[in-house]
């Protein structure tokens, strides 16, 4: 039952589900028994294959290398226990696959794990791969709405469904194995994965766990478990990553031990009191020390108090950030209490330090022993010593499977579910259908950009939607309901018509984006109001009423386009379903409610972009729409006009990591001139030509008046740069966005081809800078035409840049005549597109 003013879990609070624990109150951490109970059989299998391996594929066992960076011979070679499939890592030279491609790639790795060639006892390999919302990386699947949408709609049994669809493609790919769930508990939601959370509230989280772990991995006890329709599932990460002060990605959770037992380690409680078989150790720190490295969290308080005796894997390279570790050796994590190195290109250092350090004595035989019995324990209840091949087993190749008609309802079902009301003026939903329909934004007609990161590629975006061939936009689903009652849907992106039209749908919303390439400085989606606030106001002001869909990973804020809205929706991130949303918006045909909204808010929302956290129960806790919001179509859902100042001014209102934008460098960002043995010289006012006569500059319009600089090279060679401000304060430390792809990205325009080459770069330091040849890049852009050029970080890391201190992230030196405009300069995701460095 669902209260109006507070989500209710199952009738439970958070208080109920803590009392749930056993013996809960006797001690921080109580003892947790898991259902799976211990089999003497199973452990004298494991004691007689222990007593067989030899110390090479022992080691072997407990190092995981990424499929990108491992062939089957070096899996027969190393005798690895396991491979993983990052985000960007699939058969081929995609970063999905098809169903074909995944199974043919898990028959040679199976095969070449149980090559008895060279060892008394062959050990069968795991696969496993982010499956977080449905099987996203592979073409066809289904992909259900994102967990912030699935807990909005708080509803476990539907999620129990979710999970074991999600089994049921996983093995169709020869999958065994999944990283999900993610029992996360974001409390701050400028946090780049917020969206992987289903609540804020850790009760509600808590109450999912079950749901989601029985249904991947079956129920322990019954002839289901880990059956041939199920896989093993991973709760992560381990713990607090959702706490981290001021929501950073991979950061410092400041808390006390009670406030993390109660916030984050309650979900973790519940996850091994369902039998889950793998908890993935966090990339964040406790109150300064990386969990990774934290005896007292991995083996204190996961083993020796909860008791969960299934295995601990590593996030990726997550080791290698502990103190005196790297990602080629890292014995402190493994003593610790790891059980299975996330080493994905990293395994061939990492696996020959490991074994000498057992050699030496700074591994034990025993603290080895341990970790490989836990796996192997693993391994024999998922079956893995007893089944064929991959592409023997059942579901195995079964395309129909993929995208089945009763996933896709589920998925249907769940958008419908997830939804939530939070404008409805003058009651204009729900619609009749038989109108004519405006639909415009350009989320409306884009799969990728309505599924999120995690969706054919670790950030998703970019993918057209025939690269979903099951799949339905919301623009589509929404023709289908207006079209089938005798009404006319039109799609214009920019929400120009020729014919009036009776309603406009607008829907907009984040680009999609995965872990710390989401992270944000603040909570408002477009302080400046460039986006699609002039296209809403102008529809507005037309006197036509505007119904918004808003796409998000997390609660913004979104007053300005709450204003300009008749109705608004927040829809999160649907998945494929898109025809979940006019599920809702429309009546039937005769005019009776086809599906009421049923979500309520499992995030607070936020009052102002620069509100401190706002969380159900928390100190001063003000939001715009409470916890549990979300309103009915028999509610009063007038809502007045809401203040448009976000309390961000001047630069807080723009992104942290843009550098550029407006005509202007973002402070503490200089634009400058750099030439041969002269001092700098600031490019300042609208037009003119440096001191020298090497550069002339000026201003352009793009958007608005003034929004571009112009420069044209005379002929002599000058540089070009944003310089930091005056101390090492002022320095970016992009040692982890360089890891994680992100790239800078110029939007620019040649308006003279270059004579010779031009080097753009980045500095870091007096004596410190990485250059790159962009010249057939820039040659390859049409005269006259605005485009995007993006490079990747890592190329200037691998040219030699020391990305801890970067002083001046964008440097362009010409020596010829050329003349180019750009209108922003900033860090973002590299699309799957733009993978490459210039010249590769």
């Amino acid at each position: 039952m669902r209260s109006a003013c507070v989500l209710a879990v199952g009738g439970l609070s958070l208080a109920a589900v803590l009392m749930t624990s056993p013996a809960a109150g006797d001690a921080l951490w109580p003892p947790v028994r898991s259902p799976v109970a211990k089999d003497p059989v199973l452990e004298a299998r494991v004691d007689a294959l222990l007593a067989r391996m030899t110390l090479e594929q022992k080691v072997g066992q407990v190092i995981q290398a990424d499929s990108d960076s491992l062939t089957p011979a070096e899996v027969r070679r190393y005798r690895l226990g396991s491979v993983l499939s990052g985000g960007n890592s699939a058969p081929g030279e995609r970063p999905y696959a098809t169903a074909d491609e995944w199974l043919a790639a898990a028959d040679a790795y199976y095969q070449a794990s149980m090559d008895t060639n060279g060892v008394a006892v062959a050990i069968p390999i795991m696969w496993g791969i982010d499956a977080v919302h449905g099987h996203n990386n592979v073409f066809g699947g289904t992909i259900f709405p994102h967990n912030i949408g699935l807990g909005a709609a708080n509803n476990p049994a539907l999620v129990h469904a979710i999970a074991a669809a999600t089994a049921k493609e996983l093995r169709v790919t020869g999958h065994d194995w999944t990283f999900a769930p993610t029992l996360t508990v974001p409390q701050d939601d400028r946090w780049g994965r917020t969206y992987e959370g289903f609540s804020e509230d850790p009760a509600l989280v808590a109450a999912y766990a079950p749901a989601l772990i029985t249904g991947l991995q079956g129920v322990a006890g019954t002839e289901d478990f880990l059956s041939a329709d199920k896989v093993i599932a991973t709760a992560k990460h381990f713990i607090g990553d959702g706490g981290t002060a001021g929501g950073r990605d991979q950061g410092d959770a400041r808390m006390d031990e009670h406030t993390l037992r109660a916030v984050h380690g309650i979900v973790y409680e519940r996850a091994i009191a369902a039998g889950v078989q793998a908890i993935m150790a966090s990339f964040s720190s406790w109150n300064g020390r990386k969990v990774h490295g934290d005896s007292s969290l991995l083996t204190g308080v996961l083993r020796e108090r909860l008791g969960f005796a299934g295995m601990l894997v590593g996030d990726w390279n997550g080791h290698g950030q502990v103190e005196t570790c790297a990602n080629e050796s890292c014995p402190v994590a493994f003593n610790a209490g790891l059980d299975m190195f996330m080493a994905p290109d990293s395994w061939r250092g990492l696996y020959e330090n490991t074994l000498g350090q057992v050699r030496s004595g700074a591994i034990s035989m025993a603290r080895l022993d341990e970790a490989v019995r836990r796996i192997l324990l693993v391994k024999l209840r998922a079956g893995l010593f007893d089944a064929d091949r991959p592409s023997k087993r059942r579901h195995a190749g079964d395309m129909a499977m993929l995208g089945h008609p009763d996933h896709r309802a589920l998925a249907r079902q769940a958008v419908r579910e997830s939804l939530v009301l939070l404008k409805n003026n003058n009651q204009l939903l729900p619609l009749r259908p038989n109108q004519r329909v405006l639909v415009a934004g350009d989320g409306a007609d884009n799969i990728a950009k309505q599924s999120g990161g995690w969706t054919l590629s670790w950030q998703g975006g970019g993918h057209g939607n025939d690269q979903f061939p099951k799949g339905q936009s919301i623009f589509s689903g929404i023709k289908a309901a207006v079209e089938s009652a005798g009404g006319t849907a039109r799609l214009a992106v920019d929400g120009r018509y020729a014919e009036r039209p009776d309603v406009a749908i607008v829907v907009f919303g984040e680009d999609p984006y995965a872990e710390f390439q989401g992270d944000r400085e603040h909570l408002a989606y477009d302080p400046a109001g460039e986006k699609e606030l002039g296209l809403l106001r102008r529809l507005q002001a037309a006197g036509i009423p505007v119904v918004s869909i808003f796409l998000s990973g997390r609660p913004l804020w979104v007053n300005a386009e709450l204003n300009a809205s008749t109705a608004f929706i927040a829809a999160w991130l649907p998945g494929t379903e898109g025809g979940g949303i006019s599920d809702v918006l429309f009546r039937r045909p005769d005019g009776a409610i086809k599906h009421d909204f049923s979500g309520r808010l499992s995030f607070s929302w936020p009052r102002t972009a620069t509100q401190p956290p706002q969380n159900k129960g928390g100190p001063d806790y003000d939001p715009l729409f409470a916890f549990g919001y979300g309103l009915r179509y028999t509610d009063a859902g007038d809502l007045p006009l809401l203040s448009e100042d976000s309390g961000l001014a001047g630069d807080a209102a723009t992104a942290k990591d843009t550098w550029f934008a407006k005509g202007r460098a973002v402070s503490p960002w200089r634009l400058v001139l750099r030439k041969p043995g002269m001092d700098e010289q600031p490019l300042a006012g609208a037009e003119g030509t440096s001191r020298a006569g090497r550069i002339r500059y000026g201003t352009g319009n793009r958007a608005q008046q003034e929004d571009t600089r112009r420069l044209t090279w005379l002929g002599a060679a000058a540089t070009i740069l944003l310089a930091d401000g005056e101390g090492p304060d002022d320095r970016l430390d992009l040692r982890r966005q360089a890891n994680g792809d992100m790239a800078l990205a110029i939007e620019l325009r040649i308006d003279q081809p270059p004579a010779a080459k031009v080097m753009l770069g980045v500095a870091c330091g007096p004596d410190c800078a990485a250059v790159i040849d962009i010249s057939a890049a820039l040659r390859a852009v049409p005269m006259g035409e605005w485009h995007r050029l993006s490079v990747p970080l890592r190329c200037y890391q691998q040219a030699g840049a020391d990305m801890a201190k970067i002083s001046a992230p964008f440097m362009l030196t010409a020596t010829a005549p050329f003349a180019f405009s750009f209108s922003d300069i900033r860090l973002a995701s590299a699309s799957a597109q733009d993978m490459a460095c210039p010249g590769e």
